[in-house]
């Protein structure tokens, strides 16, 4: 196997890693009540998905 001969110095070691941040998520608005959702799923707040009633939602959590 081969091992290095020279320890990688830091920046050289943080510019590999200049690409590995996580970018935030997309998200839209819910149409019935305004709440940030992802897109393409059920409204956790209300249960809305496409103007319709999908899931029964309580205000218990």
């Amino acid at each position: 196997m081969a091992n290095p001969k020279r320890r990688q110095s830091k920046a050289r070691r943080d510019r590999r890693r200049a690409h590995d941040a996580l970018s935030r998520p997309g998200t839209s608005n819910c149409s019935n009540c305004g709440e940030a959702k992802l897109p393409h799923r059920v409204c956790g707040s209300c249960g809305h998905y496409r103007d319709r009633e999908v899931v029964e939602v309580d205000g218990n959590f």
